[in-house]
């Protein structure tokens, strides 16, 4: 079945909306709540201070919230997407991202890796987002090089929130201290971060929560360019959670399913 424009918009409404619950935690001054939208993209709200990580147009932004603060984490469309940060943003509100990120979108505030800053009121440490092993596509270099992402640490109700980039385990991240929330890509190429290599990652900084996200990469592949049926679930994403959530089992974790993608059927 091959879909028109109008009937793809329409169904892209649909699912975006279906994906849309949000979940809370009990912090200082209010509950802290997580709204995933698609993919990366997800909405956090705190005594009136709301931010959007990865805002991206593919998902539902017309229940957004305006942003006090957007943090990007890298510069592939469905990370870095300017319309999507124009219609969430609030006048003024800063962009953190990389210096790759700021080469197209000129008014970011670049944040390097392993640097810290206070923005929005809010403080933000951006956390290496990189690969260790060589793709094999270009051998020798990674897919992901360091110093081209983020991951960040942001403090709200005095709770550590920590948003990975897209990458592998580095030592940045097993690093990492008293987070109460970690949000972790899964199923990426090259068995980088697929279930058991999430999992064996979370073990070793010990977030009080973990959720899974950027773990659906074909149904995100044809978020891109959605002509015809949405392509089969291939890699069994419902089969590799499972694995992650069994595998984090008796360590003190506890995982959240996010609803990061409507269900294809």
């Amino acid at each position: 079945m091959r879909l028109s424009i109008s009937t793809a918009a329409l169904l892209l409404s649909f699912v975006s909306l279906s994906a849309q619950s949000s979940h809370q935690i009990s912090a200082t001054g209010g509950d802290i709540v997580f709204t995933p939208i698609i993919h990366a993209s997800v909405q956090v709200e705190h005594a009136g201070t709301v931010i959007h990580v990865d805002p991206w147009s593919a998902g539902d932004l017309s229940q957004a919230k305006p942003a006090d603060l957007i943090l990007v984490t890298d510069d592939p469309s469905h990370h870095l997407d300017p319309d999507a940060i124009a219609a969430v943003s609030k006048p003024g509100a800063p962009v953190v991202l990389t210096a790759r990120a700021q080469s197209r979108f000129s008014d970011g505030i670049v944040l390097a890796n392993g640097d810290s800053g206070v923005f929005a009121g809010i403080q933000v440490e951006a956390i290496g987002a990189y690969d260790m092993t060589p793709s094999t596509g270009a051998p020798g270099l990674p897919f992901h090089p360091r110093g081209e992402a983020n991951g960040y640490v942001v403090t709200l109700g005095g709770k550590r929130l920590f948003f990975s980039g897209v990458g592998e385990c580095v030592p940045e991240i097993q690093a990492l201290e008293n987070i109460d929330v970690a949000i972790m890509p899964m199923n990426l190429p090259v068995d980088r971060m697929r279930p058991i290599a999430v999992a064996e990652c979370v073990k070793t900084f010990k977030p009080k929560i973990v959720y899974l996200n950027h773990y659906d990469q074909p149904y995100t592949r044809w978020l891109t360019n959605p002509q015809g049926d949405p392509p089969p679930d291939a890699q069994n994403t419902p089969g590799t959670i499972r694995a992650f959530s069994e595998a984090i089992e008796g360590e003190g974790i506890e995982f959240r399913d996010g609803d990061w993608y409507p269900p294809r059927s």
